[in-house]
């Protein structure tokens, strides 16, 4: 029974009118952009349609840092993204997708022409961790776009693997290795990491002015998620930077830095703030050292250090939160299961004591 005389209703009417064809190259899988139904049945949003002609890429990198993220995150959404776009669907050739227009673009995300299959299925064998990250920049790009992620897409679940932390032994040999360095940044920068749990990123943009040594504290700004944030630390840090101030005021003196790396609390040899891969360097020669296998030993180890220590004496969750800067709660609460590790360590070195007595 034909219910409407010529069996069309509102939604086929429009699709005839678009051009909509079920079989050819404008069915559901690559609907025309300026018709009413791309993809799933979403067109490009409002905002983008008088600038649907320019670059896709510079405008989603726009969106990206008025949303305040990470220069870390908006490289990885870019990289995943670029690979998702140069995933080519069969009898497709290579294009300039840096150029690419938002209109092009959101065709090209399309959820239902099969490009999405092709990516999810040519990073099945990464890492979870790897396969979430690109599948968070996907969404996030098909969400700026318009799409959506269809429900089939799934992230990769299992439990996530707790922080490796140091032993209180492999500490005490990273201390006397760094006290013993020739290196002078390595002391204070060891220090400073086991003190305050700060992200490697946030050490190498310290400043002059971040710091109050009277106050044993220190101002953090633009740090993970471009969030502000007071970091405490004792008198071992305070003793370990003003030691390595008078090495910093002669390499001022001697080197003249130029630019913002005058202000910055650390410096190299060559008189240029220090980066992430300085420090890791420094560390794998203190590992070396302290007789530690270098990958055990990252700035984020010793963050991992400063977090369970503060468990260990009884701090609160919510204070750990705040001190490490992390966003939600649940990342925080990882540590209690590495308190846990140590509470049974703990009780079976007493028992074997005791049986040993």
């Amino acid at each position: 029974m034909v219910p409407f005389g010529d069996g069309m209703g509102p939604m086929d009417s429009e699709r005839q009118r678009s051009g909509w064809s079920p079989n050819g190259p404008h069915g559901r899988l690559a609907t025309p952009f300026d018709s009413n139904f791309t993809g799933t049945g979403q067109i490009l949003p409002s905002r983008l349609v008088r600038i649907q002609h320019l670059p896709w890429i510079s405008l989603w990198e726009t969106q990206l840092r008025a949303e305040k993220k990470s220069e870390h995150t908006i490289r990885s959404y870019l990289s995943s993204a670029r690979r998702f776009a140069l995933t080519l669907l069969p009898g497709e050739g290579e294009m300039d997708i840096e150029e690419m227009a938002i209109s092009e673009m959101h065709n090209r995300c399309d959820p239902n022409n099969g490009r999405l299959d092709l990516f999810v299925q040519s990073i099945s064998n990464l890492r979870p961790a790897t396969i979430n990250a690109r599948i968070a920049a996907i969404g996030h790009l098909f969400k700026f776009l318009g799409h959506r992620i269809p429900d089939w897409v799934q992230r990769p679940g299992g439990t996530r693997p707790l922080p490796r932390t140091l032993t209180r032994d492999e500490i005490e040999r990273v201390r006397d290795s760094a006290a013993n360095s020739e290196n002078p940044l390595a002391e204070p920068i060891i220090t400073l990491l086991l003190d305050t749990g700060m992200r490697v990123s946030e050490l190498c943009s310290l400043d002059m002015n971040n710091l109050d040594l009277g106050d044993k504290s220190a101002r953090i700004y633009g740090g993970k998620g471009n969030k502000d944030r007071l970091v405490l630390y004792t008198q071992k840090t305070v003793d370990s930077m003003n030691a390595w101030f008078g090495s910093r005021r002669m390499q001022i003196e001697t080197k003249n830095p130029t630019g913002d790396d005058v202000d910055a609390v650390f410096i190299s040899t060559r008189s240029s703030r220090v980066a992430p891969r300085y420090i890791q360097k420094m560390m794998d020669s203190i590992a070396d050292s302290a007789k530690i296998p270098r990958s055990r030993l990252t700035p984020h180890t010793l963050r991992h250090n400063f977090a369970t220590g503060l468990l260990e004496r009884g701090v609160d969750l919510v204070s750990i939160q705040r001190l490490l800067g992390h966003s939600n709660i649940q990342t925080t609460r990882i540590y209690l299961d590495i308190s846990d590790q140590t509470l049974r360590e703990i009780y079976h070195r007493a028992q074997n004591a005791a049986i040993e007595e």
